[in-house]
């Protein structure tokens, strides 16, 4: 199922990305002469040419993106015996500068023109629902580098310097990342914490992220057959204490079970606000066999909802975030800690729910559409940027740059590339054998 969310995500990705290529070409009458789902090395899976027209549709077997093959441009297929017979009218070599960049970005263009309009349609759909960190009473449980730089269990994360942090997500961890002090209500009382620099680096170095929200262990589902379902548990139970020892969140549930593995212990837990007591076996893994509420189920939740123009200008809003956090986060890749934390398909993969929910499927893809917007304008030959560069590299000195050089340029982007992939889909393979 993940899987087959990846594919149907990336397709229309790529799907969107070439054809702002192919409608910008178009535009300024050059030809294209492939337009491909997936690439096609030896053969394709599917290929059509309309009658009288100069372009070639189809989908390859190698689903590793897409492209266009403009006519008259150094690219990916490095067809040199075009480019050496002399330019035609209907080339990408002959058209201004200004076409020709604005041919190439056109990509970036649509990526960022998707998400917005996904964005918009989810809140429109679905709306904006989250949970306030004020809300979480309990607190946040946190890692080890967490902890090391002064947060605590229970800690209720205020502000990162004067910035209110108002949900828990990839913009706090960079605000507190990022901050100097950062306050937290602990034990009823403001506390000021003094941030050290290197927090991120370190999170990324022991991978066991920065922190999780504190839950009380309350039953949602027993599972057939299971210790807790014998013991006649059901949704709503609140557990609180475990041989007489208090548990107050479902962390400490867990430690006390696994202290007690295939033993009889005695559960105290609230039901409907009554005290109540059950004799129950633990399991050998040290679980009882139910599944716990969540936080959004727990805590209160806070909705915002938008009409139908209303979610566009707050679905900009939170496609620009995402590009800012996503370029925020991107300093990190060159870095040791960074560098060993890269993934590629297995990962991006893994980012989808297991099972299908078209919610998650299209914020998920709204955010791969804003990555490969980023990733694609990086000034690198072979992608997008790389041939922006050499562009306004043109318009600043007005004289195109030597041919032999732009080749020789984009078969070095391609080796780069080709290395990274194969780094990072290695990445996944070594965590698959050895986490």
């Amino acid at each position: 199922m993940k899987a087959l969310q990846l594919i149907l995500s990336l397709s229309i990705l790529v799907l969107v990305h070439e054809f702002g290529h192919f409608i910008f070409a178009r535009m300024f009458k050059i030809r294209v002469e492939k337009f491909y789902l997936f690439f096609d090395p030896w053969f394709a899976l599917f290929r059509y040419k309309p009658k009288n027209s100069h372009t070639e549709y189809g989908i390859g077997w190698l689903p590793l993106g897409g492209y266009v093959k403009i006519a008259g441009m150094i690219d990916e297929s490095m067809d040199k015996e075009q480019l050496a017979q002399p330019p035609e009218p209907w080339e990408f070599r002959s058209k201004p500068a200004w076409q020709r960049l604005l041919v190439m970005v056109a990509g970036v263009l649509f990526n960022l023109l998707l998400a917005f309009v996904i964005y918009a349609m989810v809140l429109f759909t679905w709306n904006d629902t989250y949970l306030p960190l004020r809300n979480v009473t309990q607190g946040m449980e946190f890692s080890n580098a967490a902890q090391q730089a002064g947060f605590r269990d229970g800690d209720i994360l205020l502000k990162a310097d004067d910035k209110v942090l108002e949900r828990f997500g990839v913009r706090t961890l960079l605000d507190v990342a990022d901050a100097d002090e950062v306050t937290v209500l602990r034990g009823g009382e403001e506390v000021v914490l003094t941030m050290q620099e290197g927090l991120m680096k370190r999170l990324l170095a022991d991978k066991e992220g920065f922190a999780a929200y504190r839950i009380p262990a309350m039953v949602q589902e027993t599972m057939k057959g299971s210790a807790a379902e014998r013991a006649g548990l059901t949704r709503g139970d609140s557990i609180v204490a475990v041989n007489g020892e208090a548990i107050l969140v479902f962390g400490d549930l867990r430690t006390h079970l696994d202290a007690h593995r295939g033993e009889e212990v005695q559960l105290d837990y609230y039901r409907s606000g009554v005290l109540q007591s059950t004799t129950v076996r633990v399991d050998s893994a040290g679980t009882l066999g139910f599944y716990a509420m969540g936080a959004a189920q727990v805590y209160p939740m806070v909705t915002l909802s938008y009409g139908f123009f209303e979610s566009f200008p707050a679905g900009i809003k939170m496609g620009v975030q995402t590009l800012r956090d996503y370029v925020a986060q991107f300093k990190y890749v060159f870095t040791k800690e960074g560098a060993s934390s890269l993934g590629g398909f297995g990962a991006i993969g893994n980012l989808f729910p297991a099972q299908w929910n078209w919610q998650a499927f299209w914020l998920m893809t709204a955010f791969l559409s804003v990555i490969l917007a980023f990733m694609n304008i990086l000034p690198i030959p072979a992608l997008d940027g790389g041939h922006v560069l050499f562009l306004i590299y043109e318009v600043i000195v007005r004289r195109k740059p030597n041919e032999k050089l732009m080749e020789y340029a984009q078969v070095a982007g391609m080796i780069f590339l080709l290395g990274l992939v194969l780094y990072a889909n290695g990445m996944d393979i070594v965590r698959a054998i050895f986490n």
